[in-house]
């Protein structure tokens, strides 16, 4: 069952972090200090990928499954994700 923004707000710190998933490998990781980080598990070239795409609720549902969804585009052509943004930061810092 998909994620609801109710759900999120809802969700209180742990003893332990713990998270709630959505779909595709997309999930928001329940910190114990409270934070709540939007994270991407894939896999490229057989080997598994962490990605962050923000912190909510400075990246609310909406914009973390449009991250996820640009990320998924992207791995669909065959492109690492991590890689492409890293060389997105690389050339804005050469700027």
């Amino acid at each position: 069952m998909p994620l609801s923004d109710t759900a999120i707000k809802k969700s209180l710190p742990a003893e332990k972090p713990y998270t709630l998933t959505d779909s595709g490998g997309l999930y928001l990781l329940v910190m114990p200090t409270g934070g709540k980080l939007w994270r991407w598990s894939y896999r490229f070239e057989k080997k598994e990928r962490l990605m962050a795409l923000g912190k909510y609720p400075d990246v609310p549902l909406a914009a973390a499954r449009a991250r996820h969804a640009e990320g998924r585009r992207l791995l669909a052509t065959g492109v690492d994700p991590m890689a492409e943004r890293k060389a997105q930061r690389t050339a804005e810092k050469a700027l």
